[in-house]
C-alpha cells in the first residue's frame, strides 16, 4: 500500500509517499481502507518533531480519517466488512489502510461523504467540549471566535449557533470573514485593525464577550481577554499564531474572568463521561441533519505536501482534506 512515511523529523517538503506493507489485523482491532484523511495544525508539528510529544520514527502522520472496514479481528463485535466509518487515531491516517481499535471509530452517517467524515471528529469534539463542557456557553450569550475561518473556528461557529449563542467571528482577511459568515456567524470583525476592540464593544452593546474561543494565541489573545465580559470565560484551544501569550494576572481580577485550558487529546483519559456526552450530542446533530462538517480544500494523495503547506501558512479556509481512496 501507499503511505506517507516520516523517517526523520523534517519539513514537509522532505517527506515522501512510499510503498509499504499492508498492516495485519491483530486481536482487538480492525483494519480500515482509508478514503480520506484530514490535516490539522498538530499534524504539521508532529512531522517536524515540534509537538509536545513525539511519535517514534518511522511513522505515518495523520490522525483523522474516514473509510470502509476492510477486516475485523475475531474478538471485535459490532463492526463488519464494508461498513462506512470515521474516526481518529494517534497517527497513521495518511495511508491506504490503518489499524485501529473499535473505540477509535464510529459508523459514518449515510448522508456524509468521506471527506466530511474525515474533517469531523477533532474539530467538533474540541468545539463542543470547549463551549459546552468547559465554557458553559448559554443561549443568548455573546461568543467571540478567534481564527474563525480555520477548522476549529468554523466548528465553534456552528456549535455556538446550535447552543443558542450570538456569534461574532474574528478573522484576518475579507475572504475569511465572508467564509465565517457563510456558516452562521451573526457578525464579523477584522482583528488585524488597531481599533478592533472598539468594534467588538459596539457589537456587544458595551457588554463584551461572555465566551472567547481562542485557537490563535499571540498578542490578539491578550487583547481579546481585555474585552471579556464580567464572569466571562476565555477558552485556550491552541496557538496557531505561533507564540504563547503571557496574560497579566491583574486582568482576570479586574474582569472577573476565567482562563480555561482545552486539550482534546486528554479528554478520553481524564473525562471519559464528558467525551461520551459530547460525542452522543454530536452524533445526534449529525444524524438529524442539524450539523454538517465543513470541508475546506480537498487534495489528491500525491499532493499531500500542498495540504500541509496550506494549513501551515494559515491560508486555510476550513479543514484541509486529502482524498486517498
Amino acid at each position: 500500500m501507499k503511505a506517507v512515511v516520516v523517517e526523520q523529523y523534517a519539513p514537509i517538503d522532505q517527506i515522501e509517499l512510499k510503498e509499504v506493507a499492508v498492516p495485519l489485523v491483530t486481536l482487538g482491532h480492525l483494519r480500515v481502507r482509508v478514503q480520506a484523511a484530514s490535516i490539522g495544525f498538530v499534524d504539521g508539528l508532529k512531522v517536524e518533531g515540534r509537538y509536545q510529544t513525539k511519535d517514534p520514527l518511522p511513522f505515518t502522520p495523520g490522525t483523522e480519517f474516514a473509510g470502509v472496514v476492510d477486516e475485523v479481528a475475531a474478538d471485535v463485535k459490532g463492526f463488519a466488512h464494508g461498513m462506512r466509518v470515521m474516526g481518529a487515531a494517534r497517527s497513521g491516517a495518511l495511508a491506504e489502510y490503518i489499524i485501529v481499535p473499535p473505540s477509535a471509530v464510529e459508523i459514518m452517517p449515510d448522508t456524509l461523504k468521506p471527506e466530511a467524515g474525515a474533517a469531523f471528529r477533532t474539530n467538533y469534539l474540541t468545539a463542543l467540549y470547549a463551549l459546552g463542557e468547559r465554557g458553559s456557553l448559554r443561549a443568548g450569550e455573546q461568543l467571540l471566535v478567534l481564527g474563525a475561518a480555520g477548522g476549529t473556528g468554523v466548528a465553534a461557529i456552528q456549535i455556538g449557533k446550535l447552543l443558542g449563542a450570538r456569534v461574532i467571528a474574528a478573522a484576518s482577511t475579507e475572504e475569511k470573514r465572508k467564509f465565517a459568515a457563510s456558516f452562521g456567524a451573526d457578525a464579523v470583525i477584522d482583528y488585524t485593525k488597531a481599533d478592533w476592540r472598539d468594534a467588538l464593544k459596539e457589537l456587544t452593546g458595551g457588554h463584551g464577550a461572555d465566551v472567547i474561543f481562542d485557537p490563535v494565541g499571540g498578542e490578539v489573545s491578550v487583547q481579546a481577554f481585555r474585552s471579556i465580559a464580567w464572569n466571562g470565560r476565555h477558552l485556550v484551544v491552541g496557538f496557531a499564531a505561533g507564540s504563547i501569550p503571557a496574560l497579566p494576572f491583574n486582568l482576570p481580577l479586574l474582569k472577573g474572568g476565567l482562563l480555561i485550558g482545552v486539550d482534546v487529546a486528554q479528554i478520553a483519559r481524564r473525562e471519559p463521561d464528558a467525551q461520551a456526552r459530547v460525542m452522543a450530542q454530536l452524533s445526534t446533530w449529525l444524524n438529524d441533519g442539524r450539523l454538517t462538517p465543513v470541508v475546506g480544500k480537498v487534495f489528491a494523495f500525491t499532493d499531500f505536501r500542498a495540504a500541509f503547506k496550506t494549513m501551515q501558512t494559515r491560508a486555510a479556509l476550513g479543514k484541509m482534506v486529502v482524498r486517498i481512496g
